[in-house]
């Protein structure tokens, strides 16, 4: 907020309308809200702000707090510019938390307020009024997600809301991203500015760090060195310049890239040095890793890399400093952010006289070999089934009903092999903290960020429950979202199940197929669910009539109408 700004702040402002100002003064345009008795202070200001004219980011009622992070999570993914949610005192926290951390663990910048129960139990403009205001008072109520987020504060002066908009955007900004709390309580929200409004100044968060020249050149050397390198990597792909620069130093320096639980789109599934899904094959005999933005590269109990190859971690955190325990063998670590990482890099190359003809080409013919392999597999495994729907066949009626330009938001069941991306942004997977119910969500923050694009939510069964699918529909009719979800429809948490099976092959749980404490039967009619809010609902039972549904729920969605397809499969 710049001077004139501050001072065209009315004179009887209250800290909630300077708190409103504020947030659209940052860039923040959206303010999704799940209220409570907390909230009035909040509601006056942008009331207040709509009479007078003043700036504030749009209002948005979200009818669940999980999913409210979820679409600014969704949202920040798109365009970058990181949204404001707000909540309802301790208990509304609870309810983010599960989101938060995968917005933590997804370096994704959210702001996050939260109401407090009012300090003053009489006598101020916002005092304690209700009979829930005592029992919803916490010692420390930001010790529910101190954790999750990078920085937590509560408002103690009225004259300070403009300041914890700036703070919080300063920290959430700063390298690694990720979410921030405040708290405000009701009766600080509701006190006059008065004579200590002061003119506020800029805030700016720090570029992202650079690598050590020495560093570049040392990883340069081994990269020259190397027969068998590899990239692999889980988020390079999470702005266009790193997906761009990946592109470029993959293809200049015959380096294959394997992808490894992917967040983003990382590379173009058409790129000859593309090497599948799974590293593992090339960890085995590789003579240097390059772990890239992947927190985990390999799996330890697993696979372990050979004893004479070298380990190199590139990200803006690569050591990942807030896992607890990470100990994959680190031979050297460099921070930046992807593009600026791999154009250093690709210049210390150049420098020192380029590589090897022959070592590149021998890379070179060895990636050509492995994906037409990888090709052909992925061909094979999506041909129409005769009997029970596969996720593969899915993935691949997806692929051909929403080309190449839409933007699919993946909760864990889509086959990436059968729905082959090639662009940037297109592509967004869930956060390596697992927490359920994001999906949905998330492509509702895509849709408000990017509203002439089509987005496709792909989910499990388990995973749309979690998602709140009543609130969710809801947001889409409400605020004019029409997204595409589809339910991979197997009646089972898969994660469960797996596991399970991993551990107990052959043990007693195997005599039920492993479904024991996975098991999702009944299933419940999903498509029935989008049909309360206004949208289109398909079952399908059979494989060949999914291509038909997938074309009608898409010219659906083209045409402002939400959408769900639930495809009852087997996996």
């Amino acid at each position: 907020m710049n001077i004139e700004t501050a001072a065209a702040v009315p004179s009887d402002a209250s800290a909630a309308d300077l708190f409103v100002r504020s947030l659209a003064e940052a860039g923040v345009r959206y303010f999704f809200a799940n209220g409570g008795t907390d909230f009035p202070p909040i509601a006056e200001a942008f009331a207040r702000a709509a009479i007078e004219g003043a700036p504030t980011p749009r209002p948005m009622v979200i009818p669940h707090e999980n999913v409210a992070v979820a679409m600014a999570h969704g949202s920040y993914m798109i365009d970058g510019q990181p949204q404001a949610v707000m909540v309802h005192v301790n208990v509304g926290t609870a309810n983010t938390v599960n989101a938060v951390l995968d917005a933590s663990r997804d370096q994704t910048p959210v702001l996050l307020f939260a109401g407090r129960s009012p300090y003053s139990e009489r006598g101020r403009h916002g005092t304690r009024t209700r009979y829930i205001h005592w029992a919803q008072e916490m010692f420390d109520q930001a010790g529910m997600l101190r954790e999750a987020v990078k920085w937590d504060y509560e408002l103690h002066l009225p004259e300070q809301a403009g300041d914890i908009v700036r703070r919080a955007l300063q920290v959430a900004m700063t390298s690694p991203r990720g979410p921030t709390y405040v708290t405000l309580p009701r009766d600080v929200l509701a006190e006059p500015v008065g004579a200590h409004a002061t003119a506020l100044v800029p805030l700016r968060a720090p570029a992202a760090p650079c690598p050590d020249p020495a560093d570049l050149d040392t990883l340069a050397g081994w990269l020259r060195e190397a027969r068998r390198p590899v990239i692999v990597t889980a988020s390079a792909g999470r702005t266009v310049a790193g997906f761009e620069a990946l592109s470029r130093f993959a293809q200049a320096h015959a380096v294959p890239v394997a992808v490894f639980h992917p967040r983003f789109q990382n590379i173009s599934a058409e790129h000859p040095m593309f090497a599948g899904y799974d590293p593992a094959p090339l960890i085995a005999e590789a003579d240097l890793i390059v772990a890239l933005e992947c927190d985990v590269p390999w799996v330890p109990a697993v696979q372990a890399p050979p004893a004479d190859c070298r380990v190199v971690h590139l990200g803006e955190d690569p050591v990942y400093a807030r896992y607890p325990m990470r100990s994959f063998r680190t031979d050297l670590a460099l921070s930046g952010t992807v593009a600026a990482l791999l154009d250093a890099l690709d210049a210390r190359i150049a420098a020192a006289g380029g590589i090897d003809d022959g070592r590149v080409e021998y890379r070179r013919g060895a990636a050509a070999a492995r994906g037409q392999r990888l090709r052909d597999e992925a061909a094979a495994a999506a041909r129409c089934p005769d009997g029970a729907i596969t996720p593969e066949w899915i993935s691949a009626c997806v692929h051909a009903a929403v080309g190449d330009e839409a933007i699919i938001v993946n909760e864990y069941p889509l086959r990436q092999p059968q729905c082959p991306q090639t662009r940037p942004g297109t592509y967004f997977g869930l956060s390596p903290a697992g927490g359920l119910g994001w999906g949905l969500g998330a492509a509702l923050g895509a849709k408000l960020a990017a509203p002439e694009r089509l987005v496709v939510a792909t989910l499990g069964d388990g995973a749309y429950m979690f998602a709140n699918p009543t609130a969710c529909h809801w947001v889409a009719e409400a605020h004019g979202l029409p997204v595409l979800t589809v339910v991979f429809n197997n009646a089972l948490y898969g994660a469960v199940r797996n596991s399970t099976r991993a551990m107990y092959h052959d043990g007693h749980a195997a005599q039920d197929a492993h479904r024991m404490l996975a098991e999702l039967s009944p299933s419940p009619r999903f498509e029935h669910a989008v049909e309360a809010s206004g949208g289109l609902g398909i079952r399908v039972e059979s494989a060949r009539e999914l291509p038909a549904a997938l074309a009608r729920a898409v010219e659906a969605v083209r045409g402002g109408r939400q959408a769900l397809v639930n495809v009852v499969c087997e996996y």
